[in-house]
């Protein structure tokens, strides 16, 4: 990806349903910069997990599984894309078994090691390249990139988000409720706010950005605003004449 607008990093962090990765995506691609979605590395992992038969309770295994996976991730905005020993598995890590399996796997102290390096590695790249980068997830600001330049935490009433992610899930295919999206949201983010390493929690200086009354556009020009008061978008190099 050529140089963009964007100066250095944006830590996206927040819960499921908070409109988070429609909106990094679409600030990335606003400002010409790489995108880099994390929870989706989880959940690859958690995919080779399954099908390997291992208990995501199984930490040694899990283990074991996670440091024998070979994970590629797209940061193109426009097409991010998600491979998994060579496969392409962006559809497959939304459905049901792996979003049920996540938040075990994702709470195993080396699983979150290994991919906190590769993330900070991602993330070495598109800031050395120039483009600049904006990165999703739950522990953002607070571990992958704590000296973010801009952090967000995006934040949403329980029952917007299940019906945001009812709505997604529906449009993809998946069979659900908001009754029951609502109690899924409301598990993980217990287990991912409870578990012992890197809990999911607004950085200390971390912007909170509330989207329930905000459609996309709504959050992306407040998104926007933040990056320009601090500074953070450049002017884009010209190519050609």
């Amino acid at each position: 990806m050529g140089h963009g607008e964007l100066r250095g990093v944006v830590a996206l962090d927040g819960p499921s349903g908070t409109g988070k990765s429609t909106v990094a995506r679409r600030l990335a691609s606003a400002l010409g910069a790489s995108y880099l979605d994390t929870g989706a590395m989880y959940r690859a992992v958690t995919l080779a997990v399954l099908r390997a038969g291992v208990d995501p309770a199984d930490a040694a295994e899990v283990t074991r599984v996670s440091t024998a996976a070979e994970l590629v991730i797209g940061t193109d905005p426009h097409q991010p894309t998600v491979e998994l020993d060579g496969q392409d598995v962006a559809a497959e890590i939304r459905d049901q078994p792996v979003t049920l399996a996540v938040s075990a796997v994702s709470a195993v102290p080396e699983v979150r090691a290994q991919l906190v390096e590769q993330q900070r590695r991602i993330v070495a790249r598109a800031v050395d390249a120039g483009s600049g980068i904006v990165v999703e997830g739950r522990d953002i600001g607070t571990v992958v990139v704590p000296d973010a330049g801009l952090k967000v935490y995006l934040t949403a009433s329980a029952e917007a988000r299940a019906e945001r992610r009812a709505r997604q899930d529906a449009a993809a295919g998946r069979a659900t409720t908001v009754a029951a999206t609502r109690a899924d949201v409301e598990r993980r983010d217990t287990l991912d706010a409870t578990r012992a390493v890197s809990p999911a929690r607004p950085a200390a200086d971390a912007v909170e950005v509330d989207t329930t009354a905000l459609d996309i556009a709504g959050v992306l020009g407040e998104l926007l605003t933040l990056v320009d008061q601090r500074g953070l978008r450049g002017v884009p190099e010209r190519t050609g004449r």
